[in-house]
């Protein structure tokens, strides 16, 4: 039975010259699990957000949408569910048993009824120990877990989630998005998900949506839609590393998983593995050095970083990895002179940040991007915020200029991103600290971050960044380290790293195991299986 129905859907925003949607058109079969991926500012957010007439941006709409063979307009409000890619941006009160109840109060639902739906979806969702716990308490991936239970406790028949793993680490992030398929295969219950990080999510769905500067680009099954984009790199840079791979090799067979990867890669000879050393310079000169640093929120809590110590070379990029609360965006605050630790001493450039007076640390020397980008904005525009900072649009590394006139808090996450981080390069430090530069970004613009870096790098700059994206940090970094419980408690090179850990890794690192050595990309895969050739009898 047909859900949802989308026939010549167009949207404009106010003032816009050009429409963000054109003529999209597709259906929705009831029970269907539909992954929507396309590039930053492709209209994925906006499409979804359509999809649910309290959320409908203004704007002119034409074309016709039907839920449930009625009129969209006519469905009631918790027929559809919607996730945010934050969860501080929906949830609206203080405790876990409240944020749970509050859709059902607001339905009048009597006081048995919501007893008993408000506990069995605790149960569901193993959130009873909890229930009493106060909103503020949580990580940022419990925070999202308790977000979407407040969702389905209203007993949505579709459920709407917009990139609801963008802010969390890879092992959190994918039991999220087990959990919704859980959901969609005991409840029948149908999903449609925008999301970035395809690793997981495209193998477990029925239908992949891309859409590609408003319209839909193509519509089908996960494998027979990523055959037909094998020329489109773009695109293709962010799928999962078995079907880049796939592309990159020009197999007639599209690969989904990390287990058909394998197969695939395993078709190929490995006798010739050279190495590929990183560019490590053991003797530069230290541009971040954290010594026996400990820190805490609050005089009566646990501290937040405990005997950190650790230090950063001139000129390397030095990517953080870690789950959820384990003390990383402490840590970068910390270095920014931000916040200040209780015990310990942090340098930068080899002087104490505490010997730093009157802003000179950030004269030229430290720059910070922060994980919640909207606090870099200040002004009206995207064109006051670069005119501002000194920015000058047709020199950037990426094309802001479809974006100039709008208010930064209209833009999608991505360019929200690639604004702030235009801002914060302005700055020209010699120290650059990101938070999640990549959070909300297509594979595309991945990429250009990551050459972008490597040039800066190259040309002396040092880049701490903070991230949950392994395959951002395989990519780029000169160094990854793994945080846990307020330390950092391993260091190497990405081929180190990725091939010895067995969930803080790619899927790439995942396929080669046993065959290859230490290659944690795609792009250094499928240049293995070149340079082996195929097995004879191989098919």
């Amino acid at each position: 039975m047909e859900i949802l129905d989308i026939k010549d859907l167009s949207f404009t925003y106010p003032t816009a010259k050009s429409p963000t949607l054109n003529n999209i058109t597709f259906s929705v079969q009831e029970g269907e699990f539909i992954a929507l991926c396309g590039a930053t500012g492709s209209g994925k957010s906006t499409l979804l957000r359509l999809l649910k007439p309290q959320l409908s941006p203004l704007g002119e709409v034409s074309g016709n949408i039907t839920f449930r063979g009625e009129p969209l307009s006519d469905c009631p409000a918790a027929d559809i569910g919607f996730v945010m890619q934050s969860p501080e941006q929906q949830i609206v009160t203080d405790k876990v048993w409240h944020e749970l109840a509050f859709g059902l109060e607001n339905m009048g639902v009597p006081q048995p009824q919501m007893a008993r739906r408000t506990a069995e979806m605790a149960s569901y969702f193993g959130i009873e120990d909890k229930f009493d716990k106060s909103i503020s308490e949580l990580s940022g991936g419990q925070k999202q877990l308790i977000n979407l239970a407040a969702v389905m406790v209203t007993e949505p028949k579709l459920l709407i989630l917009d990139e609801p793993t963008a802010q969390l680490d890879p092992i959190t992030a994918t039991d999220l998005i087990n959990t919704v398929k859980k959901l969609n295969r005991d409840l029948s219950l149908t999903v449609i998900i925008a999301e970035h990080r395809l690793e997981e999510v495209i193998p477990l769905c029925d239908k992949l949506l891309v859409i590609e500067n408003g319209a839909v680009a193509a519509f089908g099954t996960p494998r027979d839609v990523l055959r037909t984009l094998y020329s489109h790199k773009d695109i293709m840079c962010g799928m999962p590393a078995a079907a880049r791979i796939s592309a990159m090799l020009g197999e007639p067979e599209c690969a989904l998983t990390v287990r058909e990867g394998r197969e695939l890669v395993r078709s190929y000879g490995n006798e010739q593995q050279p190495d590929t050393p990183r560019k490590a310079d053991d003797n530069a000169a230290p541009a971040l050095s954290f010594t026996n640093v400990y820190f805490r929120y609050e005089r009566s809590s646990p501290d937040a970083l405990r005997g950190l110590t650790f230090e950063v070379r001139t000129g390397e990029i030095f990517c953080v990895l870690g789950g959820n609360g384990s003390g990383k965006s402490t840590a970068l605050m910390c270095a920014s002179g931000i916040l200040r630790a209780y015990a310990g001493s942090i340098s930068v450039f080899g002087k104490k940040i505490k010997d730093y007076k009157n802003q000179s640390l950030y004269n030229e020397s430290l720059a910070l991007l922060p994980q919640d980008v909207q606090t870099v904005f200040l002004r009206n525009t995207v064109r006051e915020e670069l005119e501002d900072a000194g920015v000058e649009p047709d020199v950037l590394p990426f094309d802001l200029a479809p974006h100039l006139n709008k208010h930064p808090y209209d833009l999608s996450g991505g360019e929200q991103q690639l604004t702030a981080l235009a801002k914060v390069l302005a700055l020209k430090p010699k120290l650059l600290l990101l938070d999640e530069p990549t959070k909300g970004l297509d594979g595309a613009s991945k990429r250009n971050i990551s050459s972008l870096l490597r040039t800066l790098a190259d040309s002396g700059m040092t880049i701490v960044t903070v991230t949950h994206d392994v395959e951002f940090a395989a990519g780029c970094a000169d160094r990854c380290a793994l945080f846990f419980r307020g330390e950092i408690v391993s260091v190497a090179p990405p081929e180190e790293f990725f091939s010895e850990n067995s969930f803080y890794t790619t899927a790439a690192s995942r396929i080669t195991r046993g065959h290859f050595r230490k290659a944690v990309t795609a792009e250094r895969t499928a240049e293995l299986c070149r340079l082996n050739g195929r097995k004879v009898g191989a098919q």
